[in-house]
């Protein structure tokens, strides 16, 4: 195998950062192409709501784990890391470079460090029972089954929690997940906007989705039989938003707690991100160029 398709590029950061702008512009650079690492854009149908990039954006350049699975079902994080795996052995093949890029520290987490997942199937029975459940009545529940996971889970995200309990609940507590390591140099970049830029880029981003149709897709979603609570377990834009279509919030409320929310989020993926030492925290597209060259063919980078 040839030295290059060793090699991965990452590009995280909170969401608003411009992750999916840099990762084309850096796969135009280097014969890249692209793996998505974001836990609802992996949903087909979730495209306004979820910020997934459209094929204008693309620039011609291919993209892996978008709209791989039906939003009516569950889709785990091991189902990410295969697929994953599987798209950047294929790109390396092809002798190119894989950029992984995306908001979702675990499912980065899965494919770089190669986590072993724990095996349990999901549980319908329990999970119909944790679904009417709030955020925090979850956190709650999974402290005290498992308080070494609940000291380490993202508390406000639903999902995790509920696979953390149904985890805990079959092995008596969420197993470490060490594993073996992506075979590859890896090279990770970190988009780090300081807080006002971000709140502004944030509040834009959120104007400009509602005009472009972002109600009407969550619409569309409950149209095709899409549950309530299935919405709101998506989080975020379509947790408000189905909030809203239901009469339980005004369209002010839902847009200045959205707005609130999605800052929060915004935070608590710095917070993820910057336990990782490797990533290197860089905004200036020139210093990024020179680092990805010297990465990808060993020239010195000017800085």
């Amino acid at each position: 195998m040839a030295e290059i398709e060793k090699k991965l590029i990452v590009i995280v950061g909170p969401t608003a950062s411009g992750k999916s702008d840099l990762a084309v512009v850096v796969a135009k650079w280097f014969n890249g192409e692209i793996v998505s690492a974001d836990s609802r854009q992996v949903y087909r149908g979730l495209n306004i709501g979820s910020g997934k990039i459209t094929k204008r954006e693309m620039k011609g350049i291919p993209h892996y784990l978008l709209d791989v699975a039906n939003p009516k079902r569950t889709f785990s994080v091991a189902q990410y890391q295969k697929l994953a795996n599987k798209a950047i052995r294929d790109i390396w093949k092809r002798g190119k470079v894989p950029i992984l890029t995306g908001g979702t520290g675990f499912y980065i987490q899965a494919v770089v460090d190669g986590l072993a997942l724990p095996s349990v199937p999901p549980n319908p029975l329990l999970r119909r029972e944790l679904a009417s459940k709030s955020p925090a009545e979850l956190f709650k529940l999974l402290k005290q089954l498992d308080p070494t996971r609940a000291r380490k889970i993202d508390q406000y995200n639903p999902r995790r929690l509920i696979r953390a309990i149904e985890v805990a609940t079959a092995l008596g507590r969420v197993p470490d997940l060490p594993g073996t390591p992506l075979d590859a140099k890896i090279l990770m970049i970190g988009l780090k906007p300081n807080q006002v830029t971000l709140k502004g880029k944030i509040k834009r981003r959120l104007m400009a989705r509602i005009k472009q149709g972002m109600l009407a897709e969550v619409k569309r979603l409950r149209a095709n039989d899409l549950a309530w609570q299935r919405l709101e377990n998506f989080g975020l834009e379509y947790r408000y938003l189905a909030q809203y279509l239901q009469g339980k919030l005004s369209r002010a409320e839902m847009v200045k707690q959205l707005e609130s929310a999605i800052y929060h989020y915004a935070k608590r993926q710095l917070t993820w991100f910057r336990r990782d030492k490797r990533i290197i925290w860089i905004n200036n597209k020139q210093k990024i160029f020179n680092l990805c060259r010297q990465f990808l063919t060993s020239t010195p980078a000017k800085f």
